[in-house]
């Protein structure tokens, strides 16, 4: 089938402007609770609430440059916390007492703990989304596709529930919403064994799969899957048998009636309507490309019907050997109509520069391959932390070079292309999530699956004040560093301008960082332009990656085609520093393409953003 009739829709909210979007759980934005006791209940460590996103910190946020919020974890998932009418879920199927944010247990309720009266959940919610579209921010909530949790049952739609009415006795069946273990499958025959017998209140056993087992989240066709397994979920069937390979030609064509698709499709088209209607602006897709391009081609036009400007990025990875598409699934995703895919190698290579990782340490100038292919290039959601990665201030990686490492990292990953940009509640004032804090213990990450609190955070928090009354000066000074970088890359240059990489123009260039027993430039330093020629706006972005040495005498050659490139004629330029600090200059092109164009000091972890205009002659 071919699903490039759907690219026209990657258009959609994007021509209204580059997104800037703020990564937040609730239960974390807001809790001013500091116990912070690992394994701690919801009454011991406290949780952030939906009235916390009020004037004051939606204002502070838009201050930042945020344009849209994703309230990462707002739907209802299993946990182990209780409320009337709703029983707490078996710790067997639980990653942490409050629980994992990617076992949804209602696709079309909001999780009780963010509410102050949690019979009151969904008017409360969307009484969050009005302050938020009069703050002019749009709230993207996590659609997950791929898989739901063991306990999934449907309150406020029990109509639409998965699995009511599958035939258990088969692996698949096009209609079945999931899919079923066979006798012979690894793991001894039914019941489930789950991997959490012998721990604190568990069984090893989930009373409802003790005949007919369902395979987890991460395609694990096994009666006993182990640690590694997504063992709390369970693998949502889109009618296709995963186990059969990658070819779903055979499924519906994106203009196909309801009655016409897999089970699973109309119920998924079904929520996708509930929260439009409700007025979420968007959606994160978690593990996109684990779901057919069909699918997505035939919903997201349907999305698109009743709001055109929704808003739809993924988390995929092409590594994956569970994407469903043999050719690049990032690209096949786009032409299904997401607006943006997440640009995981741009992200790992920064972090490669620092540590030995995927092969072996990097270069600066190994950026340069992830440059090409100008659909997806400006077309990837660029992050220096998410809920998935370490945080930038955490000793075990990184370098361990604390928050400054963010500088150089974000200014490159954010300045490259037109794409959205993502920043996570906590990196602005450089939470090191230090220490064990429950269910993923000490591994550099804020934990999604626990009550918990963030310590550096919650100094801009200010007991509620939002105003960033308990930061350091280090910090205040963070956080105003990435309020100007968002507003640099908010700038023609940024949204609607191509990329000009710089790096290989200077690789024979002794002054582009080159330090001793390197043959070639371009180990810390990254340059590229910007330029926009519509508007004339232009600019130059210089990032120095090294972690303690200052480049006191950087020179960086800007080759002839490059100014042609920028429409820019033989005579002078001036050019502006908006980043770092209030540098100005000015120079001649003729001595751009040798020697080069001679920058001030930059420090170790440091960026410059320079905006570059033609000199007028009086």
């Amino acid at each position: 089938m071919c699903i490039a009739a759907a690219m026209s829709a990657t258009a959609g909210a994007a021509e209204a402007g580059r997104p800037v979007i703020y990564q937040a759980l609730p239960r974390l934005f807001g809790n001013t609770v500091e116990t912070r006791k690992v394994g701690g209940t919801i009454e011991e460590n406290g949780c952030g609430k939906f009235a916390d996103y009020n004037e004051r910190s939606l204002g502070g946020l838009k201050q930042l440059g945020v344009t849209h919020l994703w309230l990462t974890g707002v739907l209802e998932q299993a946990s182990g916390t209780a409320y009337p009418g709703r029983p707490a879920d078996p710790p067997d199927i639980l990653k942490g007492l409050a629980g994992s944010p990617y076992a949804i247990r209602d696709y079309f309720d909001v999780c009780p703990d963010y509410a102050a009266d949690p019979a009151r959940r969904l008017d409360e919610f969307r009484e969050l989304l009005g302050r938020c579209r009069e703050q002019g921010i749009g709230v993207i909530i996590d659609f997950v596709p791929n898989h739901v949790a063991r306990s999934y049952a449907s309150d406020v739609r029990p109509d639409l529930s998965f699995g009511n009415d599958d035939d258990r006795g088969v692996f698949f069946a096009r209609d079945n919403n999931f899919f079923y273990v066979p006798e012979d499958a690894p793991g001894g025959g039914p019941p489930l064994k789950l991997p959490t017998a012998g721990k604190p209140g568990c069984s090893g056993r989930f009373e409802p799969e003790s005949e007919h087992v369902r395979v987890t989240g991460n395609n694990a066709v096994t009666f006993a899957p182990g640690e590694g397994d997504w063992y709390e979920t369970v693998k949502l069937n889109f009618g296709h048998d995963f186990t059969r390979g990658r070819d779903t030609s055979h499924l519906p064509g994106p203009d196909a009636a309801p009655e016409e698709v897999p089970d699973t499709w109309r119920k998924m088209d079904e929520i996708f309507a509930h929260w439009q209607e409700m007025g979420v602006a968007g959606f994160r897709v978690d593990m996109a490309h684990m779901v057919p391009m069909e699918f997505w081609a035939w919903m997201i036009r349907r999305a698109r019907e009743r709001d055109e400007a929704v808003y739809i990025f993924g988390e995929a990875y092409d590594t994956d050997p569970a994407k469903l598409t043999d050719g690049n699934v990032l690209e096949a995703l786009l032409a299904a109509g997401f607006d943006a895919v997440y640009d995981d190698p741009a992200y790992d290579l920064c972090m490669g520069l620092y540590d030995d990782f995927a092969g072996g340490y990097k270069w600066a100038n190994d950026l340069d391959p992830l440059t090409f292919g100008k659909e997806l290039f400006h077309h990837s959601l660029r992050y220096a932390e998410n809920h998935d990665e370490v945080r930038l201030a955490t000793p075990h990686e990184w370098g361990g070079l604390g928050m400054a490492v963010g500088r150089p990292v974000s200014a490159v990953l954010f300045g490259m292309g037109r794409g959205p940009i993502m920043i996570y509640h906590g990196q602005e004032v450089g939470e090191p999530a230090l220490g064990r804090e429950g269910f993923s213990g000490d591994d550099g990450r804020t934990s999604i699956f626990d009550y918990w609190a963030m310590p550096e955070f919650q100094k801009w928090v200010n007991g509620g004040a939002f105003d960033g009354g308990g930061l350091s000066g280090e910090q205040r000074e963070l956080r105003a560093w990435y309020s100007r970088l968002l507003e640099a890359v908010a700038s023609p240059a940024f949204t609607r301008g191509e990329f000009y990489g710089l790096n290989h123009a200077n690789k024979e260039n002794p002054g582009f960082g080159r330090l001793a027993g390197e043959d070639v430039s371009g180990h810390w330093i990254y340059a590229f332009l910007r330029s926009d020629r519509s508007t004339g706006a232009r600019a130059l972005v210089v990032a120095n990656f090294h972690p303690s040495r200052a480049m006191d005498d950087l020179l960086v050659r800007l080759p002839v085609h490059a100014l042609q490139w920028m429409g820019v004629g033989e005579g002078s330029l001036e050019l502006r520093e908006v980043l770092a600090d209030d540098w100005s200059g000015s120079v001649g092109t003729a001595g751009l393409p040798g020697r080069g164009l001679e920058l001030p000091p930059m420090p170790p972890l440091s960026a410059r953003i320079l905006v570059i205009s033609e000199k007028r002659e009086d």
